[in-house]
C-alpha cells in the first residue's frame, strides 16, 4: 500500500503540547479499533491531506506506529470552526475481510435531458451511508442523470444494481436528484425571500 504515514506516539497531553504539535505542521490523533489498544499519536498534516485529496476520505492508509505498520481508515475528525482546518483525527483499525460503515460522496454525472431544455438539477442526497469491506469502498458513488427529463427523479433503488459489492443503508425510495422546471426554482426562491422579509419584520 502506497498510502503510508509515519506516526509519532504522544505522551504529553497538555494544551501547550498540542499547540507545539500543530505548530510543527502535525495533527494530534488517536488510532483505535476492536481488540486494539487506543494509542494517542500525531501525524504530518501535509501527508494526510495529500492522501485525502488524491484518494478520498475513505482511503486505506498504512500507519507506521513505532515500526509496526497497521491498516487504518480515517474515522471521525474535528475542524477549527473559523478556518475549517483539521485539528484532530481518529484512525480506525480495519480488517480487509470485515465490513465497516462509511460515508461516500455522491457525484452526479452527465447533463440531464431536462437541463438541456431549461430544467435545473436539485440534488437531495450528497452523501450515502454504506457498509462494505475496506477495499470495496468507492471514493465516490457516481449517479448518471443523462436520461432524466423535467419532473423525473433518480432514487437509491435505481442505483443499487450498479454497486452490488456494497450495502447502501438508505431506503429505495430516498430521492438522490430531481430535475425541476427553472420556473419552479424561481418560485421557490421568491417564497424564501418573502419568508425572510416577514421574519425580519417580526424581529424588528
Amino acid at each position: 500500500m502506497s498510502n503510508t504515514i509515519v506516526a509519532e506516539v504522544r505522551k504529553d497531553f497538555r494544551s501547550s503540547a498540542l499547540h507545539k504539535i500543530r505548530s510543527r505542521g502535525m495533527i494530534p490523533a488517536v488510532v483505535y479499533g476492536k481488540h486494539e489498544e487506543t494509542k494517542p499519536i500525531a501525524v504530518k498534516k501535509r501527508e494526510l491531506l495529500k492522501i485525502i485529496n488524491e484518494h478520498g476520505r475513505n482511503a486505506l492508509i498504512s500507519l507506521d506506529v513505532d515500526g509496526k505498520v497497521e491498516t487504518v481508515i480515517l474515522g471521525e475528525y474535528q475542524t477549527d470552526p473559523i478556518n475549517q482546518h483539521l485539528i484532530h483525527v481518529d484512525f480506525l483499525h480495519v480488517s480487509m475481510s470485515s465490513e465497516i460503515h462509511a460515508k461516500v460522496p455522491v457525484l452526479l454525472k452527465g447533463t440531464a435531458k431536462g437541463v438541456e431544455v431549461g430544467g435545473v438539477v436539485q440534488q437531495s442526497i450528497h452523501e450515502l451511508n454504506i457498509k462494505a469491506t475496506p477495499q470495496n469502498i468507492p471514493e465516490t458513488i457516481e449517479v448518471d442523470v443523462t436520461n432524466l427529463e423535467i419532473g423525473h427523479t433518480i432514487k437509491v433503488g435505481d442505483i443499487r444494481n450498479h454497486y452490488r459489492n456494497i450495502i447502501i443503508n438508505h431506503e429505495d425510495e430516498d430521492v438522490i436528484a430531481t430535475i425541476v422546471s427553472s420556473k419552479i426554482q424561481a418560485d421557490d426562491f421568491e417564497d424564501e425571500t418573502s419568508n425572510d422579509t416577514v421574519q425580519a419584520t417580526v424581529e424588528v
